[in-house]
Formats: C-alpha cells, structure tokens, sequence
C-alpha cells in the first residue's frame, strides 16, 4: 500500500514553515494518541503516520531530500521503525509543558537582580529648582570574598549530580515529559561543597552603598527617578536591577503645589479691602506687589502669571494664584470699636449701597420664610 504524502498527513502546505509543522503534530498528536483512544485502532494508525511524517519533515535534511524524491529519499531503516515509540511526542510537547512547570530547553539559570525603590523626600524649592543629593541605600551585591561563586577562596562549585550541571531534571508523566528546575542545586547547575565565609554560600551579601542622584527642576510627587544597575546584583553572572528613586515633596508653610500652578492665602487687612493698596506677597523668586482694588471681597483670587513651576515635561511656567482672606481685626481698644460702632451705625442707615451682599441676602431669607 502506497504511503500518503507527508504533507498531506500533516495537513499543511509544502511551503510550511517548522514552526506549522510542529503545530500541526501536536494537533494530530493529541488527537490519535493511543493512550487517549484505547479500543480505536484506527487512532493508533493515524498517530504513527503523524509521528512518522513529522520525524521526516522536521529534519531539514531528511525534508530535503523527501522534497526532492519522495518517499525514496528518506532513509528506509528510519521509515520502518517509525512507530517503535512516541518519544517524539513527548519532545514535541516538551517546550509547552517545561514553560508551564518552570522548565523549558533553553531556560537560562542566570537571573537579573530585583528592582529596588527608594522614597526621597525633598523640599517644594528643591522640586522647583532641581537639586543633587546622596542616598544611602542596602542592597544585594556580589560577594567580593568569593566573587560570586559562593565557594570558599581555592575551590571552586561542582556539577549538581542530580541535573548533571544542567539545573533542570526531566520527569515523566504518562507520555508528558515535563522540564523542571533541580531540587538540589536549585537551578544553577551547581553545588558548593565548601562554602565562602563571608557570603555563605550564597554569592551574594548584603551592603550598603551611597549614590549620587540628580534631581531634574520640576519633578512632582510620586515622580520616579531610575538608576539604571544600581538595584540588587544578579544571580550566577546576571545583571543588576535598577533603583528607583520616588519623589515626595514635604508640606510648605506658605504654598500648595497643583501641578504647574501654586497656590496661597493672601490674609488683606480690614481697611485694605475696603479702601484699596498695595501688599507684598513671597513668590519662589522673590516678592512681588500686588493691587489691591477698594472694595476687595474675601475668596477673591489674583493670578500672577508665569509665578509658578515648571514641570518636567513642560514648555512654560504656570501661574501663582493668591487667594485673598480678608481679616477681621482683633484685640480691640476702646476707641477702635467707638470707631467700629460709628462706622456701622452710618452703614445701617443704607445698608443696601455698603452692604449689598448682607441685604440681598436677608432679602432672600425673609421671601422663604415668607412662602
């Protein structure tokens, strides 16, 4: 009986790329596996024409010459024993399962050292302005007794005897062949017979060093600064992690940040408000005068443009906004409230022209009683 062509089996293009055949054996594969079809020879039939066509076509040498003769080009002895087992099976779905279980083929032992963060916590003029300042942070580094080897000065790590110096050992489950990471040598491949001193065994020791960071004008809170290696050291020769530096910008006694903009209570004597004049107020580059027009209400905001902070990422300054408190005067003297007195005695007489927002608002008062 004349053998089906490849391809045909696989049920893909001649064109097909390794990646699609392997596919395509695993699809067939799980679907005609004799131990998941026990009383279907046919299954049993169908798995080792896969079987067969994928230990062809995944060769590329064996494809090639299967391309160019058929049948003929392929290597008899190979096409005869081509349902003596599935290890190919178990190949084929090594990748998958090693991902899964924390193995795989090419899973590399050497691992990249943790991020670290660091809050800092600086000055509203600080983030304004920028600054540069040192930190002292602890950290993993590598031993420099051992150098990272964890073995003890003269001696050297061995082959783990369990994986062969492999990190990894296979297990198999029914026809699954699953990958995972050595229990012994915990999959570095290798075992200290003679520990270093300083570091244990572990190639690591913990340290503290001091950094230089630069802080850029304008940064905000929660901004993150990276350092770029300067986190925890890597395992078995891996790189380090970065430090990263997070922003916390203290409480000022005299502004509120709101992105670009700052904020400020600007308390305006009783007399001011009332007749007008300048006041200074702080800005973060001086002082600067403001008018203050008669007649000024508290809640009543002036905004000085440009006064603010430039952000990071910004093109401008933002602006200063001032936000007046018209203060009540206290610790009266005698004649301070005779004055007071007289004062309001002339204001009752029309309260409607000098206080308009108190009778518009008893007006309001006595309609809803009214209703």
């Amino acid at each position: 009986m004349a053998k089906k062509d490849y391809y045909e089996v696989l049920g893909v293009n001649r064109d097909a790329s390794d990646e699609e055949i392997k596919k395509a054996y695993r699809r067939l594969a799980m679907k005609y596996h004799p131990d998941r079809n026990p009383d279907n020879p046919k299954a049993e039939e169908h798995f080792k024409e896969a079987k067969e066509a994928y230990e062809v076509l995944s060769d590329a040498s064996k494809r090639a010459a299967y391309d160019q003769y058929g049948h003929a080009g392929v290597d008899p002895s190979m096409a005869a024993g081509a349902g003596a087992g599935f290890g190919n099976f178990a190949d084929a779905f090594g990748d998958i399962f090693g991902d899964i279980f924390g193995g795989g083929r090419t899973r590399s032992n050497v691992y990249r050292g943790a991020d670290l963060r660091y809050n800092l916590e600086i000055s509203l003029e600080e983030a304004a302005r920028g600054t540069e300042t040192r930190i002292r942070i602890p950290a993993m580094e590598e031993c420099g007794t051992c150098h990272g080897s964890g073995a003890k000065p003269g001696t050297s790590p061995t082959p783990c005897t369990t994986c062969g110096g492999h990190g990894q050992v296979r297990m198999q489950q029914g026809f699954f062949s699953i990958q995972q990471t050595c229990p012994k040598c915990h999959g570095s491949g290798k075992i200290v017979i003679s520990p270093c001193a300083a570091c244990h065994g572990a190639g690591r020791i913990k340290q503290h060093k001091t950094l230089s960071v630069k802080i850029p004008a304008g940064v905000d809170e929660g901004d993150r600064i990276r350092l770029s290696g300067e986190g925890e050291a890597g395992v078995n020769g891996g790189p380090s992690g970065d430090l990263y530096v997070v922003i916390h910008i203290k409480p000022h006694p005299v502004f509120q940040r709101d992105h670009n903009d700052l904020h400020c209570e600007m308390p305006v004597s009783f007399t001011t408000a009332a007749l007008g004049g300048d006041i200074e107020i702080p800005t973060l580059d001086g002082y600067a005068k403001i008018k203050i027009p008669a007649e000024t209400q508290t809640g009543k905001v002036f905004r000085l443009r440009g006064k603010g902070i430039k952000g990071v990422r910004s093109s401008a300054h933002g602006d200063l906004l001032c936000h007046v408190v018209v203060e009540t005067p206290v610790n009266l003297t005698a004649r301070q409230k005779e004055l007071l007195q007289e004062l309001e005695a002339i204001n009752r007489k029309d309260a409607g022209r000098h206080n308009p927002r108190a009778t518009s608002w008893m007006d309001k008062v006595k309609a809803f009683f009214a209703e």
